[in-house]
């Protein structure tokens, strides 16, 4: 069974709730292998190693089938959008 983009986004969008999700298929389309880009707010207070393994977690049935996930940022909303720098 072939793993599709919007199977994986259907995914993290229902167990992280993101602010923000990207997910592109790199694999050319035989969803064997994919980037994600992921901001929730269930990172806050987590290291990375912590995060990548929640959104491993929340793809462990698709993982059957991927054979690469590459988490190319995995961050909370303020790291995403930090505060403007106060000017002068």
């Amino acid at each position: 069974m072939v793993v599709t983009k919007e199977e994986v986004e259907a995914t993290l969008n229902s167990s992280l709730k993101p602010s923000h999700l990207s997910v592109i298929d790199t694999s050319g389309g035989c969803g064997a292998s994919f980037e994600v880009e992921i901001v929730s707010e269930q990172f806050e207070g987590k290291r990375l190693l912590e995060r990548h393994r929640l959104v491993n977690s929340a793809l462990a049935e698709q993982m059957k089938q991927i054979h690469a996930l590459s988490i190319k940022k995995a961050l909370t909303p303020n790291q995403w959008n930090p505060s403007p720098a106060p000017t002068e």
